[in-house]
């Protein structure tokens, strides 16, 4: 589990072809690898994936991760290339402050930067989703976009407004998002789980 508070920026390394389907991702952190235990979970971009390898160089601390042909197919995952820049997140720990929501790293699918709205010092973006996804997307609520928990401010059809202010604009990748960048989207798991338990209810009243 995450919260959504992204703890660093990394970037891709290098990427290597695997077995039919799969490819190994070395990305750059900042962390010690030391303290990054193999089979590990770290959220690369919303993406929860499993540490297989780890190491250093006289420049550079990195670890590695594979990517399986479901999370390529699901994520941006499919599209990073070295040099492909990643909001990072180390899974929750017991004690650990939970500073944003309950965040799975399960990406339900990919959205779209429609429109972004530069503000003094801050920025509102507004975000196409898939079609199936809008029903979980509610004001005041909350989604994880690239990773990163926000709280939803206006929803109008498939599409929401989100405000980032100066602190998220200088720690994520969102602040270099233009027009028509992708997206992973989660939505918040208790809408999902809402959603489900009023599906079950008209089913049993029919």
């Amino acid at each position: 589990m995450f919260t959504g508070i992204v703890k660093g920026i990394g970037q891709v390394l290098q990427i290597v072809e695997q077995a039919e389907g799969l490819r190994r991702l070395t990305v750059e952190c900042p962390y010690d690898p030391e303290s990054i235990e193999i089979g590990a979970s770290i959220a690369c971009s919303g993406v929860c994936l499993t540490v297989v390898g780890k190491g250093r160089t006289r420049r550079r601390r990195y670890f590695g991760v594979d990517a399986a042909a479901e999370t390529l197919r699901m994520t941006t995952a499919g599209s990073w290339r070295a040099g492909t820049p990643l909001n990072l997140e180390r899974a929750l720990r017991v004690g650990d402050e939970l500073g944003g929501h309950m965040v799975s790293g399960h990406v339900d699918g990919i959205a779209e930067l429609e429109h972004r709205e530069n503000l003094p010092d801050m920025a509102r973006l507004h975000i196409r989703v898939p079609a199936e996804l809008k029903r979980f997307i509610a004001p005041k609520g909350s989604v994880a976009l690239d990773g990163v928990s926000l709280t939803v401010n206006e929803v109008r059809g498939d599409t929401f407004s989100v405000l980032i202010i100066p602190h998220t604009l200088a720690v994520t990748t969102l602040g270099g998002l233009l027009a028509g960048a992708k997206l992973n989207i989660e939505v918040d798991m208790m809408a999902r789980y809402a959603a489900r338990l009023l599906e079950l209810a008209a089913t049993a009243g029919r």
